[in-house]
């Protein structure tokens, strides 16, 4: 898993690449800490790349979105796959989050 992040005034943007599993979400877990402790802008998390998720990579979903929604901020989760959109909508994340082309 690799994990692009870039900030532009109000907009952080966060990239996803590869599989977000258990052991990838627990090793992106202390890069996202600054976005987490700055959630008070919008946050896109840019999925393109994610090519798959797992129950703990939804946590870290949650968990932005929980860091942003208690700083005033928000998230948009961008251009997710076929594979990655049936995993939202099974768990109901679909109604969570915003979700962009």
């Amino acid at each position: 898993m690799e994990l692009n992040i870039n900030k532009t005034d109000d907009v952080t943007t966060v990239k996803f690449i590869g599989r977000l599993d258990t052991p990838s979400a627990q090793e992106i877990t202390k890069d996202l800490e600054p976005v987490m402790n700055d959630a008070s802008g919008t946050i896109v998390m840019d999925c393109s790349e994610l090519t798959y998720i797992s129950s703990s990579g939804l946590r870290i979903f949650l968990s932005l979105r929980k860091a942003a929604a208690t700083k005033g901020g928000n998230v948009i989760v961008r251009s997710i796959s076929d594979d990655v959109r049936q995993v939202f909508m099974m768990t109901g994340f679909l109604n969570l989050f915003q979700i962009e082309a």
